[in-house]
């Protein structure tokens, strides 16, 4: 029985159990089975690195009071974050990375850098 490589189709020569005819018919076909995956991936990493971009620019001195609409008007979305921190007076800071930022009222909120060194 002749063997036929998943990618391309073409006949595939070597060990009984291969499958590729080749490392190139390879990568292809593993790359195209986590396409959508990666892609998804790849969007929601490229929104938290954006959001830690724009808390950075508005707090280069690692403390800063901002307006909700600074952050809205540079492109942060308020959906995606890393991470939150939940104080024991139960103020909660939610973290792009090490960039963060508090709610301190429906206006305003306080930026901050999270100073702990994995």
């Amino acid at each position: 029985m002749e063997k036929v490589c998943l990618n391309c189709g073409e006949k595939v020569i070597g060990r009984s159990d291969k499958k590729f005819c080749s490392d190139q018919c390879r990568s292809a076909y593993y790359n195209s089975q986590n396409q959508e995956e990666t892609a998804y991936i790849r969007k929601v990493t490229n929104i938290l690195k954006k959001n830690r971009k724009v808390l950075a620019e508005l707090n280069p001195k690692g403390k800063a009071k901002v307006r909700y609409s600074d952050l809205t008007s540079l492109g942060f979305d308020f959906k995606y974050y890393t991470n939150v921190y939940k104080t024991k007076t139960g103020n909660e800071y939610f973290f792009c990375f090490d960039q963060g930022y508090l709610k301190i009222d429906d206006e305003y909120l306080a930026l901050v850098v999270r100073q702990e060194f994995v």
